[in-house]
């Protein structure tokens, strides 16, 4: 169902503020580059700092000027089932093409625990559900066995997999089927996710390089391997970057320096990058536009 280079879409702040002009300038941008799908409050769209009125303002203006162009997949998760349940909710009124849900972070769920989460909303929420595993930021791995059983549930269509375990992904593919969206949640391992039979990306860095990431998925689709191999190596030390802190400062940040941001503002917990890395970044950057 959901397949391409999809963006997991930063949310432009201003004095403390979601700034709207600029949120609707970058999904504009996304369009007009290729992006095939955008995936506004995620990890990277700080969700875990937005109010509900914020998340859910922003899933609104991210529809609104999406205009049906491309599909939106709100990113609806918590760790806490009811207020899941009801930011899915909120982005099915809203018009959203689908949900991304990560596993319950912190609490630390069993699998059965996870089963029951993700079942409790996929049925009483009618909208496509991509499952989401980032063990690295919830302390917690959906397996298999336990996705393959997920699957079964008509409307949980696919998995947004950030485990960066290839083994993983293999298991994932071989006991859910082509049916079953494999997304890779990992910029680094895109190139092999697809070999795998993964369906595309929803991708950190293609918030600052959206038609590279968009080309990497096409030429590969289109059987053009060496042309795929190509850019994946191309975007490789820049998909490095994005991580050298806490994402999605490095991201915000390079951003802000190729004019995307009119500033690289983030919330709290998270802080700007430090001088040392802001300079490691702008090596990265002269180096791939030069």
């Amino acid at each position: 169902m959901f397949s391409g280079s999809m963006v997991a879409l930063v949310t432009p702040f201003k004095e403390g503020k979601v700034d709207e002009k600029k949120l609707r300038e970058l999904v504009d941008f996304h369009i007009k580059n290729g992006t095939d799908i955008i995936v506004p409050c995620g990890t990277t769209g700080e969700s875990a700092t937005l109010s509900f009125e914020e998340h859910e303002k922003v899933v609104e203006v991210v529809i609104d000027q999406a205009k049906g162009k491309v599909p939106v997949i709100a990113g609806t998760g918590s760790n806490n089932t009811e207020e899941a349940l009801k930011l899915t909710k909120h982005a099915k009124e809203a018009g959203a093409n689908g949900a991304l849900v990560i596993t319950p972070y912190y609490n630390k769920p069993t699998q059965k625990g996870m089963y029951l989460h993700f079942e409790k909303i996929a049925k009483e929420v009618n909208i496509p559900i991509v499952l989401y595993n980032v063990p690295g930021r919830t302390s917690v791995n959906l397996l298999p066995e336990t996705v393959a059983k997920l699957a079964k549930i008509k409307n949980i269509v696919g998995i947004k997999e950030a485990s960066g375990d290839l083994k993983q992904a293999s298991d994932i593919a071989r006991l859910c089927g082509e049916k079953f969206d494999l997304i890779s949640g990992d910029d680094f391992i895109v190139l092999p996710m697809l070999a795998l039979g993964g369906k595309g990306v929803i991708s950190v860095v293609a918030n600052l390089v959206p038609a590279e990431m968009a080309a990497l998925v096409d030429e590969f689709n289109k059987g053009n391997l060496e042309k795929a191999r190509e850019v994946h190596y191309k975007i490789f030390p820049l998909c490095k970057a994005m991580f050298i802190e806490t994402n999605p400062g490095p991201v915000k940040t390079a951003m802000a320096l190729q004019g995307l941001l009119d500033t690289p503002e983030l919330r709290l917990p998270l802080a700007p990058m430090s001088e040392e890395n802001v300079e490691k970044l702008k090596k990265v950057l002269m180096d791939f536009y030069s």
